[in-house]
């Protein structure tokens, strides 16, 4: 018996020399670690991302990717794998650098110290207790009682209200610094604890108080787990315990301050976690409806609703769904109507928030309920506990923040309104009122339909839409007004923290962009027009009246625009991995665009261009395509931006000229540089460039082949002639591509930067020959291509180097956003 269960607890431990225990003076060095009992869990040293700097960490074994659940010296990292963690005589954990010098430490026990060890239990709890003792009474100290960024089962959140300990979860600095963020969950102690997600010192989103079941911002059953609640004069804390020990669940704080909650079986030897971020809607913001108000989210959007005596504090911005400034009451408090006031019952709701509130544990409802009328401030009143009936007291006073209504689940809640409000009461509109109202809607629609028709010179008499030539078309609607929503400057100055360098994600011709968020929580990105730009308020005006038209999954969202005094700004949907150039050029970020990823881009910028020249109902050069001005969303799909220098063409219009060329060097054509005419192929030239730069990982103006001084376009070329194509395929791609594909791709990008614009093919054809297996034709020499066996036009003007100043040429340069 005793062999069988040695075998079976060597099949559990992991195949090394690590143990799950640490004596008094053992220690670990960088290359070991401690195992616990059951194989499931260590502790060592290990470094986040692409970061040199090392960390005491503990991690789930086997679970692809890395998974760090608790770090030691998170606020003070090794610069070295010279780290040793040791105990000392005190029970203390230390952990020293290269010099000796201790770097951290576990703090010191103040109970009596006796023969101390320290254990990795299989839960993830990294405990130092009296080795004679039996039970958690005798720990010295815990690694749970210190989290990082992630809460497991057995973790609290919460205080010893004895020691003064707080314990709270906070998030990484990022993904490669596990130093503490600007995000956290912690335990509000005011009034009735409630657990919160702060951003610094402000309430991001409350998950709120304890009903007995759960927390009022979760409501509904939970199977897998336990919640827990405590509250006496030693403690307060809420913890949540797995009912299943054969799989394991923990919830992490990002960086960016969303919950992910990770799962996985404990059976496999490769355990594989499943995550699923924190769905949180609007409603879900802190205050999202200001006070005294419900937000109620249907299908894709927020509403919300003045609680009844409530009207809109100011009616315009409601109006308008500007929400932040909330209700108030209708009518004045008049203490000496108490005794005629009344409570309205509203169910299936997220109880307001508790800072402010009062409890009591014994009361019952009716005794709430008479406590709150005795009381001139008392708004509503609920069960504090919703168990068997319900149980307890909760009372709010003035006013009631950060409500939603729940489709089930949910709780009760007693609002206190004149008895004129409860005579109004709800559901007293009738079947007939209603049906009345219907037939007024309808027949005011029918009547407008009949005018416009009449009125209207687009249609004939007998109702039906006239026929118009596009010249009138378009002149028509030449000046038409564009349905985009008009920013406050208070508003973007307030969302971007007065436009704040922190907040600044880029820099161009055109101006500054900075991220925003707004009070709901939506990400913006504003584009601000700089006092010392180049480009006009004409061609700000033109970017919003062309953007505001065109709609393509490839294509940046114009969300809005500010005009006040001379402030001049453009609000997109915003962009988490900014441009593509961000990552195509930089040696880290390169790594994470596989060729699959690559492909995809390559595919979506020709399919976004395609749509501005054929497929939307305006034709539009977009004129400074660029790796810069492609913009990647949160799976990296490209989505084409900045339309500050479009133009609009006739519908059989074929080129234009201009006296000014504006652009960006390395992605203009020559018959632009040197003629100032552009075209449909000025764009094709563009794309073939970003396609080319794309594949190679290189920038074509800052590109030089050390043989035959050729930018990349002529290197790539040459490569092609020689049979070597595969020689320009960025190194880090390795051997993971496919040989055929990345081929075509490089023909296609050749075909599009041919010298000669009639050469090079419509982007109708370019998408076709991207998905296709035809041959395809052999490229002619690139533009701006200057070996001596090549002559074309501008050949001589090429090799004069003046041609290459931005002033002599009139171009507009326009960096990366």
């Amino acid at each position: 018996m005793l062999i069988i269960w040695f075998l079976l607890f060597s099949y559990m431990i992991p195949s090394s020399t690590s143990i799950d225990s640490l004596a008094v003076g053992q220690s670990i060095q960088d290359d070991e670690t401690l195992v616990s009992a059951s194989g499931i869990i260590e502790v060592g040293f290990f470094s986040p991302g692409n970061s040199t700097r090392r960390y005491l960490g503990i991690w789930y074994t086997n679970v692809s990717p890395f998974t760090v659940v608790w770090v030691a010296n998170r606020n003070t990292p090794l610069e070295s794998n010279s780290g040793i963690l040791r105990l000392n005589e005190k029970g203390i954990l230390v952990l020293l650098n290269a010099t000796n010098s201790i770097i951290w430490s576990s703090n010191l026990s103040s109970k009596a110290v006796n023969n101390p060890i320290a254990y990795l239990l299989d839960t993830g709890n990294f405990v130092v207790k009296n080795r004679q003792e039996t039970d958690m009474d005798g720990v010295l100290w815990q690694s749970f009682d210190y989290p990082c960024d992630t809460l497991m089962s057995g973790m609290k959140i919460g205080w010893n209200l004895e020691t003064g300990l707080e314990r709270y979860v906070s998030s990484w600095k990022s993904v490669e610094d596990p130093a503490e963020g600007e995000y956290a969950y912690k335990m509000d102690r005011r009034g009735y604890p409630q657990i919160v997600k702060f951003k610094g010192h402000g309430i991001k989103m409350r998950e709120g108080s304890w009903n007995g079941l759960s927390l009022v911002g979760n409501p509904g059953p939970t199977n897998q787990v336990s919640l827990k609640f405590v509250f006496n004069e030693k403690e307060v804390y809420f913890e949540y315990v797995l009912h299943n020990r054969s799989f394991f669940e923990v919830v992490t704080l990002t960086p960016s301050g969303a919950g992910q909650i990770f799962f996985w079986s404990t059976h496999r030897s490769t355990r594989q976690p499943v995550f699923s971020s924190e769905e949180k809607d609007q409603c879900e913001s802190y205050a999202f409806c200001g006070t005294n108000s419900i937000c109620n989210y249907n299908v894709n959007s927020p509403s919300c609703e003045c609680l009844r005596g409530y009207v809109p504090k100011y009616p315009d911005q409601w109006n308008v769904t500007i929400w932040i400034d909330g209700c108030v009451p209708r009518n004045k408090s008049n203490c000496n109507n108490r005794h005629t006031d009344g409570f309205l019952k509203y169910t299936h709701l997220k109880l307001p928030d508790t800072s402010s509130s009062w409890f009591n544990t014994t009361m019952n409802l009716d005794e709430c309920q008479k406590t709150c009328l005795k009381n001139c401030s008392c708004t509503a009143y609920a069960n504090l506990d919703i168990r068997d009936g319900g149980s307890g007291c909760l009372l709010w006073f003035n006013s009631l923040t950060d409500m939603r209504k729940f489709s089930q689940w949910g709780q009760d809640l007693y609002l206190r309104v004149p008895a004129s409000e409860l005579d109004a009461g709800h559901g007293n509109i009738t079947k007939k009122t209603v049906e009345i109202a219907v037939g007024v809607i309808i027949f005011g629609l029918v009547t407008c339909a009949c005018i416009y028709i009449t009125k209207n010179p687009v249609f004939n008499k007998s109702g039906t839409l006239r026929k118009l030539n596009s010249k009138r078309y378009k002149t028509k609607h030449k000046h038409e007004d564009v349905d985009l929503q008009t920013f406050k400057l208070s508003v973007l100055a307030n969302a971007t923290e007065n436009f704040s360098t922190e907040n600044k994600l880029g820099e161009g011709g055109f101006g500054p962009v900075y991220k925003g968020i707004l009070i709901d929580g939506q990400e913006l990105a504003v584009k601000k027009l700089s006092k010392k730009s180049g480009q006009v308020l004409e061609e700000f005006k033109n970017e919003v009246a062309l953007i505001a038209k065109l709609q393509h999954r490839n294509l940046v969202k114009l969300v809005g625009s500010c005009i006040e005094g001379e402030e001049k700004m453009l609000i997109y949907e915003y962009m988490p991995n900014k441009s593509l150039d961000n990552f195509v050029f930089d040696e880290t970020k390169k790594k994470l665009l596989d060729w699959p990823k690559r492909f995809n881009i390559i595919s979506g910028i020709a399919r976004g261009i395609l749509y501005l020249h054929q497929d939307s109902r305006l034709k539009i050069i977009h004129r400074d395509l660029k790796t810069s001005n492609i913009l990647l969303d949160t799976n990296l799909n490209p989505k084409i931006s900045d339309f500050g220098l479009a133009r609009l063409f006739l519908e059989d219009q074929i080129e234009a000229n201009t006296n000014k060329v504006a652009g960006t060097y390395g992605y203009i054509p020559p018959e632009y540089a040197a003629r100032g005419h552009f075209s449909e192929k000025s764009d094709v030239f563009s794309y073939g460039v970003i396609v080319l730069e794309i594949i190679s990982g290189k920038r074509n103006k800052d590109f030089s082949d050390p043989e035959h001084y050729n930018n990349l376009l002529g290197h790539a070329w040459r490569l092609w002639n020689q049979g070597r194509t595969m020689e320009l395929l960025d190194e880090v791609l390795g051997e993971q591509c496919t040989p055929s594909e990345v081929i075509r791709c490089i023909q296609v990008g050749l075909l599009c930067v041919q010298q000669r614009p009639e050469d090079r093919p419509n982007m109708s054809s370019v998408v076709l020959m991207l998905n296709g297996d035809k041959l395809l034709p052999k490229p002619m020499f690139p533009g701006f291509y200057t070996e001596k066996d090549v002559s074309f036009e501008t050949n001589s003007l090429l090799k004069n180097h003046k041609l290459f100043s931005v002033n002599e040429l009139s171009i507009t340069v326009l960096d990366a956003r």
